[in-house]
């Protein structure tokens, strides 16, 4: 079963500092057709004025993952980690016990524009931790690059979480299979760009949840930057 998630229905959210479009239900936006998708709660896409931020607050249980899309993201959290991430950094934090954090805008002239993504942990309690890890436009052209596993394989952040996040960039005649074991299901979401999966045609924005379905087909890219969640059922 397919079934798409138009990127013009998204709730929007404008606060002079922060323009954000939330995929699934988020603060004072509720959709109850848009929830989350099995563990896959969030994803926001954030864009933050120069020198603003969200100040320090806190998390518990929860696999945060942000993936910059332009300008600096600056980063600090109560474990001691700080950080400005650019295009091609992947941030995972798990929240476990608790920890707190902010993020601002690292440029005094320039917007940052990020994806914010939250997965439910399959574990809870655990000590807080923090990872990156830069993953080079090159190792996404024409394929999907893991990023995000749950065992960390082919260099990408671990997350707590029987979960994987992809990454391409596509353009032209690629044609790209990814298959969906049973009891999985898949989740793609267009950053930019726009291309066909199973037959259905997606713009930037646009998400497409895929259930019951033994694989997912990539194809007729145009000037795409995509992720594709393979999920728990």
């Amino acid at each position: 079963m397919l079934e798409i998630r138009q990127g013009a229905e998204r709730g929007n959210a404008n606060h002079g500092w922060l323009q954000s479009k939330h995929t699934f239900s988020f603060g004072h936006y509720h959709d109850p057709k848009h929830t989350g998708f099995g563990p896959l709660l969030v994803i926001n896409e954030d864009k933050v004025a120069p020198s603003q931020g969200f100040g320090t607050h806190g998390h518990r249980d929860m696999e945060i993952i942000s993936y910059v899309l332009e300008g600096a993201l600056e980063h600090k959290d109560s474990m001691g980690t700080g950080s400005v991430l650019h295009y091609g950094d992947v941030q995972r934090m798990s929240a476990g016990s608790g920890v707190r954090h902010s993020e601002f805008n690292g440029s005094a002239t320039e917007p940052v524009h990020f994806l914010q993504i939250w997965i439910q942990p399959n574990v809870t309690g655990i000590a807080p931790s923090y990872e990156e890890k830069h993953f080079a436009p090159e190792s996404k052209i024409g394929q999907l690059r893991l990023i995000a596993s749950s065992d960390g394989r082919q260099g990408s952040v671990l997350i707590h979480q029987d979960a994987a996040i992809y990454a391409g960039i596509l353009n032209g005649g690629e044609v790209i299979e990814h298959t969906l074991a049973e009891g999985r299901t898949g989740y793609v979401h267009l950053i930019r760009g726009s291309l066909m999966v199973n037959g259905v045609r997606l713009n930037g924005g646009d998400a497409l949840k895929l259930t019951q379905e033994r694989a997912l087909r990539i194809e007729n890219a145009e000037a795409a930057e995509v992720l594709v969640f393979d999920l728990p059922y």
